[in-house]
């Protein structure tokens, strides 16, 4: 795909895994536009990408479907439409059981990780219909991995695959191809994580932006529908 004056919006695009496909995209010549919970985020991510190219952003929480109605809207009509959607945003809850996670974080968990991801397919499908687009969904390794004290996540995880898998078969026939990205350990702030030298041997965030360049690259007769990267040199157990 020719990035240069192409529509992306990424959610959850203002730090981590969305702000480096971001900035990655902006650097392309893509018009990007971002979403997060915070105010304070979104604007600093804009004036920040607004270096590399034109950018935009809105306040959205990804589980109100009102709120995801307004992004979508508003970025069609500040570019004219929505060429690549990056599903980035997500939450993990971890550390609990399933006796000790209460109702609201099992039930915030997917509603984040799953529901605000067909919230954005949904909207966004019928603008991508006849020109073609690109939706690529931030997933992980723990859909297809069981932790325990992860059950939620583990959750959200597996129905986002088996989510992307369908919604692939149905849309390619109308130009539109579906990824989704399943990194291992990735050295961000997610989840209560830490940034630190000692974690160097993770993922960083600059590596799953090279991922999702190299699938928008590539020739549309080619859709490598899941694409699964782990870091190269854990720590020996």
């Amino acid at each position: 795909m020719e990035l240069n004056g192409k529509t992306a919006l990424i959610t959850g695009g203002t730090k981590g895994i969305g702000y480096a496909i971001a900035e990655a995209l902006a650097k392309a010549g893509a018009n990007v536009y971002v979403c997060s919970r915070t105010r304070d985020e979104v604007e600093e991510a804009v004036n920040k990408l607004s270096e590399f190219g034109t950018a935009a952003g809105k306040l959205c929480d990804v589980r109100v479907e009102e709120q995801v109605g307004a992004v979508v809207e508003s970025c069609q009509k500040r570019f004219g439409g929505i060429d690549i959607l990056i599903n980035n945003a997500g939450i993990g809850i971890n550390g609990k059981t399933v006796e000790d996670i209460t109702p609201a974080e099992f039930r915030e968990t997917l509603e984040t990780n799953l529901f605000g991801v067909y919230y954005f397919c949904h909207r966004s499908i019928p603008l991508m219909k006849g020109s073609g687009g690109y939706i690529i969904n931030i997933s992980s390794l723990a859909g297809q991995n069981p932790h325990p004290k992860m059950a939620a996540y583990n959750a959200s995880k597996y129905a986002l695959n088996g989510f992307s898998e369908a919604m692939m078969q149905e849309v390619r026939q109308d130009g539109i191809r579906v990824s989704y990205i399943c990194p291992g350990s990735v050295n961000t702030h997610f989840g209560g994580d830490t940034l630190s030298d000692d974690k160097a041997w993770q993922l960083q965030p600059s590596d799953i932006a090279a991922t999702v360049m190299n699938l928008l690259s590539m020739d549309e007769r080619a859709l490598p529908s899941r694409i699964e990267i782990r870091p190269s040199r854990p720590p020996a157990r």
